[in-house]
């Protein structure tokens, strides 16, 4: 089966909101083994709107359209729709009564705009919405099934889990089981070459690499209504990626890196502590997020300026006046002298130049050093990285995530 999403609204297409709906929606209909070929973003546009309705119909057994169920006279979509479908509007009783019950448990009388919500068009059914006040509507039409749901995430996501997922999932004669494999320390042209013979041969399993920061992913996707059958499928695909990509692979689940990497230090019972310059504080943040980073994450110290260096990690000011801040020698000390003053296994530094100015012929923008020490080894790193200001700094914080899992698996020699 084909479905197709149409999200409704103006300020979608103004980019003043992000469409999410639309992410989450593609996911849920791939793994429920609907194809999409198509999504369309429609602004608040009564023309356009019927349009693309009309289209989608012709092409596609399932359309989901979000947003424009509001009580506001730029909330068109189940009016256009019923025009599209030469459908008069009629009033759900049972969603009148429940508006009215919304609004007068709270003291308040609604008013007109509010009942308009009611209306729903003749054939249709609505859909309760549980955390707002814009009934949802599902309506089929000349052997198509049409849903609207509202736009806010917080409506629409529960919506289609509990009340739209269901009825699909009786219709749907596939199911789509996926996996993704997540590699570190590979860029994707380089990551694709090595399997390009194993992607090249499969049907199903499927499998798509897809470049993330500082990182390289392979979905491997399987169409499948046996789950036993998908799984033994899934597994014989990662195998046959492991034998190629092994050392690069981190994780076969949903977790991210900074996880696997609090996972590995509680797992080898290690602490850490953090001296960053040019992030500012983003690589703590990153360990700081996993639930339980505080079994292992000793202390973050952000020296920014020569003389917090030399202060709080006691770097002599000569070494910075020679060999500047971001030099392997300064974050070999960083890294040294923050383990020791926090009294943790691992010592982890970072500086860099992260622009728009400061670079250098000898240091320009994106120059990154970073140190690791660990039992009684200093490990370094020098990368050089594109992008602007807040760009470097992300993929910096990745990238010094991976070091350390690198180091942490003894991928890395030290100094």
């Amino acid at each position: 089966m084909v479905g197709e999403i149409i999200s409704v609204g103006t300020e979608l297409l103004l980019g003043d909101i992000l469409n999410t709906n639309a992410r989450y929606l593609s996911l849920q209909l791939a793994e429920l083994g609907i194809d999409l070929y198509y999504q369309t973003v429609v602004g608040d546009n009564e023309d356009r709107l019927t349009e693309a309705i009309i289209q989608a119909g012709k092409r596609s057994d399932i359309v989901i359209l979000t947003g424009g169920l509001g009580p506001t006279g730029d909330d068109i979509t189940k009016e256009t729709l019923a025009k599209a479908m030469a459908k008069k509007l009629i009033l759900d009783k049972q969603s009148e009564s429940i508006i009215n019950d919304y609004f007068i448990s709270r003291g308040i009388s609604p008013g007109k705009t509010n009942i308009k919500q009611a209306y729903i068009p003749e054939d249709a059914i609505a859909i309760k919405n549980d955390n707002g006040t814009a009934p949802g509507i599902f309506l089929k039409h000349n052997d198509k099934m049409y849903f609207c749901l509202p736009g806010p995430p917080n409506e629409m996501k529960p919506m289609f889990e509990e009340q739209i997922k269901p009825i699909i999932q009786k219709i749907s004669s596939t199911s789509i089981f996926s996996r993704t494999i997540k590699l570190i320390g590979i860029g994707e042209s380089k990551a694709a070459e090595l399997v390009q013979h194993v992607i090249d041969k499969q049907t199903n399993p499927t499998i798509a690499p897809y470049a993330k920061t500082s990182e390289v992913h392979f979905r491997i996707t399987v169409k499948e209504n046996d789950k036993e059958k998908a799984i033994e499928l899934l597994n014989q695909a990662e195998d046959e990626l492991r034998i190629y990509l092994e050392e690069y692979i981190y994780t076969n689940d949903d977790k991210e890196l900074n996880e696997v990497i609090v996972k590995l230090l509680m797992d080898k019972e290690l602490t850490l502590s953090v001296a960053e310059s040019c992030t500012g504080g983003l690589f703590s943040s990153s360990i700081i997020d996993v639930t339980g980073a505080s079994k292992v994450f000793v202390q973050g110290i952000i020296a920014y300026s020569y003389e917090s260096k030399n202060k709080l990690l006691g770097i002599r000011p000569d070494v910075l006046q020679s060999q500047g801040a971001v030099s392997e020698i300064v974050v070999k000390e960083m890294a040294r002298n923050i383990r020791m003053i926090s009294d943790t296994d691992i010592g982890i530094s970072i500086s860099g130049i992260v622009g728009p100015g400061g670079g250098t012929e000898h240091k320009p923008v994106g120059l990154i050093w970073m140190a690791i020490d660990y039992k009684d080894n200093i490990y370094t790193k020098k990368i050089l990285l594109k992008g602007n200001r807040n760009k470097i700094r992300e993929n910096t914080t990745k990238q010094a995530l991976a070091f350390l899992y690198r180091v942490l698996n003894k991928q890395e020699e030290p100094f």
